[in-house]
């Protein structure tokens, strides 16, 4: 499943010959380590350094016998090495070198994902000011409501992918550590300063403590602020499968050249890349919760975590990964339809209106009850079919004893809602 969504990048992050050498990167780096305080010889680290290598088809060999990924791998290395090889792996336990590289490979997950958030973030900024005063009917429950502006839509999809991105960097932050503090956790036999000059020629920071592993809430966290990036996502997703409906059809996602929506249907132009966004979405989510329950290990370690993060930690990477490329390509290359917006707009025959001369009622001395009342009796009459709601108010008696024709007219004009579409902007974007 993971290769479909794959660029290159992400392919080659999570593939088994990059597993396997960044393993061999964190053990090189404790062995420089050892060697900068004596532990060994400098002249056998540098033998080890220009001999070590694995092979994956020997390791999954041994791994067949031994029934124990990190001893195959060491295995084979050592089997590069030769005679020296006792120096290496020295006073480590598996889970020094398989944790601390998974902090690694998950960081560097976190730096592509933002990067291709950033990317999205300025095409929504840029759709943002394109259609900042391009107006449409805003919506509440699915029913029209007031007019809105397509911009406004942009940006608010803008303002919450800031704060995605904010709690992605924290997650990098928070998975940026490592640990060799061995089989409990006590540095019973590498000391922290072997530790902290491995993680530092890592570029990542030592666990303030850890038990054999790094503690599963930092995993936690970043499946956390994917899942949550995923569901930001799904629901501008949801909002353009919603415009695109044929009753709608205010926006469209990209229809390309030689594309089909149906086997059946030649005429079909349906929003796959936002309904592909809203499943994998769900997918997101779904790893949210092996995540949390991860968190919960026997004393100080045992392994149920293990076969769950092989799965998660990966997919979830490379799905979000996939997910803000496509949504980008869609925001991009959106299509919009001012014109099927204005018909919209009328189409409730000027009820949008109807805050407007609940407002300017009250301002005439009517009491709210009743100016809600009167406007609300012209407004039923209007889904009725009986006329339109200018027409209807003006019938009424109440109404034209403190509205001339022109004054009520002047209420039904859709720029006067959006006279502060400029401030929202000014806060949305006023750190850009």
């Amino acid at each position: 499943m993971i290769e479909r969504y794959c660029t290159k990048e992400m392919k080659d992050l999570w593939s088994e010959e990059n597993k396997y050498s960044t393993w061999l990167e964190v053990e090189l780096a404790a062995l420089k380590s050892q060697s900068e305080l004596g532990i060994v010889p400098q002249k056998i680290c540098q033998e080890i350094l220009q001999k070590a290598n694995f092979d994956i088809k020997r390791i999954n060999e041994i791994e067949e016998t031994v029934k124990h990924d990190v001893i195959a791998f060491t295995t084979s290395v050592g089997e590069h090495i030769g005679e020296l090889s006792s120096y290496f792996h020295y006073g480590l336990t598996s889970s020094d070198v398989v944790d601390t590289s998974w902090c690694i490979l998950t960081s560097r997950a976190l730096k592509l994902i933002l990067n291709e958030g950033e990317k999205l973030l300025e095409t929504a900024k840029k759709q943002a000011f394109k259609y900042k005063d391009t107006i449409m009917i805003g919506r509440t429950h699915g029913v029209h409501a007031e007019p809105y502006t397509l911009g406004l839509k942009f940006a608010l999809f803008y303002d919450e992918l800031k704060r995605d991105k904010k709690r992605l960097e924290t997650a990098l932050e928070t998975i940026s550590v490592g640990k060799l503090s061995g089989a409990v956790g006590t540095y019973a036999h590498l000391s922290p300063e072997v530790e902290k000059r491995t993680l530092r020629k890592l570029g990542v920071k030592p666990e303030n403590i850890s038990t054999q592993v790094v503690q599963r809430d930092r995993f936690a966290e970043v499946v956390f602020a994917i899942a949550i990036t995923g569901a930001t996502l799904e629901k501008f997703a949801t909002e353009i499968r919603h415009l695109q409906k044929t009753e709608v059809r205010e926006v469209e996602e990209p229809f390309s050249k030689g594309q089909k929506g149906s086997s059946a249907m030649p005429h079909k132009r349906n929003p796959v890349g936002c309904e592909n966004i809203t499943g994998l979405a769900r997918l997101l989510r779904g790893y949210l919760i092996p995540a949390i329950e991860n968190i919960s290990l026997w004393h100080e370690r045992d392994i149920s975590h293990s076969s769950v993060e092989r799965v998660i930690i990966p997919d979830s990477t490379t799905v979000l990964h996939y997910v803000l490329r496509r949504m980008e390509r869609i925001i991009r290359d959106l299509f919009v339809y001012p014109e099927n917006m204005k018909t919209n707009l009328e189409k409730t025959k000027g009820l949008l209106y109807s805050q407007k001369v609940l407002l300017a009622l009250a301002q005439k001395g009517f009491s709210r009850e009743e100016a809600y009342l009167l406007v609300q009796s012209s407004a039923m009459k209007v889904w009725n079919n009986e006329g339109s709601f200018e027409d209807l108010l003006y019938k009424e008696p109440k109404i034209r004893k403190v509205f001339s024709k022109k004054e009520l007219h002047s209420l039904f004009e859709p720029k006067s809602f959006l006279k502060e579409v400029d401030t929202i902007f000014k806060r949305v974007f006023k750190d850009d």
